[in-house]
């Protein structure tokens, strides 16, 4: 009952926002607004802060809308450095008016001195429950150490938490490494970012997971996918893309024909660096192989893609190709066949963002930002979808 009436007031809340854009039509993407507007909606925000809560950085972020409304604000809380590895547990910040204001910090994950990371965050349509993918590393082993096979690559993890009170609680970690990681891949990591529930297609209510894994022959990255039927109980691989062996850190979305798009980091270091491809199969298998997307213009870093409730795709990323800055949100018409820029956030250092969709007529952003350095804060900026 208590989820039924969140819910019912998440809907009142936005049918208020959306009828004011009805009225006067859908404005395209522009400059974000520096204070509350009109329509409720906030100007920008900072969930996190650098040097705060005890951690000397937040980095990686992730974003969901639960079913009551609830905004889900994830990040990789780093204890002790910036680096990579080392004491870094996953972190939460709940917003409950759309990222105008956020409850304090939470530890979702906590591996002691070790590393837990890679939050992927996805609403179950089935149960409404949050449920959490994410990656640890145990032992005190670095990322090259698990790469180069210098220590056993069952240092590297994979864990799956749920929470059905809208990120309030968590369950604690479950380990499902032997069902989502094959034999020959030292390295794995999930997301990072959302990942997403299919509504059309062959499997309608699948949950899917972008992830990449490096080769033990090699070393050279790849990209996978893992899924579940079943709301999370039980995990299978599904596509496998270790060629042309440059594929990492992929994010994914529905098309309205029940396709998958997925597009990836590429570390080939070529004239792009993102690649893409479809899945007609619910992300069992990629139809072809990953292509080049060159429209995609920028350094080499994650990026996050949304379907809007409009049918446009968006996707987010640093645009300038020379280093990680001018965060700008681009939308292709065509299911990812051609992009071109849609708004350019601003000329600051940036780097890992993810968009959620947080009403009908609200898209949020959550990326790294700073006026120095990317790393300085995780910043939220709602858009007009």
């Amino acid at each position: 009952m208590k989820r039924q009436l969140r819910r019912r007031a998440a809907l009142s809340h936005s049918l208020a926002l959306l009828m004011p854009l009805v009225a006067g039509g859908l404005a395209p993407l522009a400059a974000a607004p520096a204070a509350r507007a009109a329509d409720g909606s906030c100007g920008p925000s900072v969930p996190y802060r650098s040097g705060t809560s005890g951690y000397h950085t937040f980095r990686i972020p992730a974003a969901v809308a639960a079913p009551g409304g609830t905004l889900l604000a994830f990040a990789e809380g780093r204890r002790d450095s910036a680096a990579d590895d080392g004491d870094i547990d996953i972190v939460l910040r709940r917003s409950t008016d759309g990222g105008c204001t956020w409850a304090p910090l939470q530890v979702v994950a906590d591996a002691g001195g070790g590393t837990a990371g890679n939050p992927a965050p996805v609403v179950d349509p089935a149960t409404g429950d949050v449920v959490l993918l994410s990656c640890g590393t145990v032992g005190g082993a670095t990322e090259q150490e698990i790469v180069d096979g210098a220590v056993s690559p069952a240092a590297r993890r994979v864990y799956v938490q749920r929470s059905t009170d809208d990120g309030a609680t968590w369950s604690p970690r479950r380990d499902i490494t032997a069902d989502v990681k094959r034999p020959g891949w030292n390295w794995y990591a999930t997301g990072p970012g959302h990942a997403v529930a299919l509504r059309g297609g062959p499997r309608p209510g699948r949950l899917l997971v972008p992830a990449n894994h490096s080769l033990a022959s090699g070393g050279s990255s790849g990209g996978h996918a893992l899924y579940s039927d079943d709301s999370g109980a039980t995990w299978h691989i599904g596509y496998v893309a270790d060629e042309p062996g440059t594929v990492n850190e992929s994010t994914l979305t529905e098309l309205a024909d029940g396709t998958v798009y997925v597009n990836a980091r590429d570390m080939g270091g070529g004239a792009t660096a993102r690649d893409s491809a479809y899945s007609t199969d619910g992300g069992r298998s990629l139809a072809a192989p990953f292509t080049a997307q060159p429209d995609l213009a920028g350094p080499q870093v994650q990026g996050s893609v949304l379907r809007a409730d409009d049918g446009r795709l968006l996707f987010s990323g640093p645009a300038d190709p020379a280093s990680r800055r001018r965060m700008q949100v681009r939308t292709s018409p065509d299911g990812g066949r051609t992009w071109r820029p849609l708004w350019t956030v601003s000329e600051d250092p940036a780097g890992y963002s993810d968009l959620v969709q947080l009403t009908p007529s609200e898209v949020g952003l959550l990326y790294e930002t700073g006026t120095a350095d990317s790393r300085e804060t995780i910043t939220y900026r709602p858009l007009p979808a």
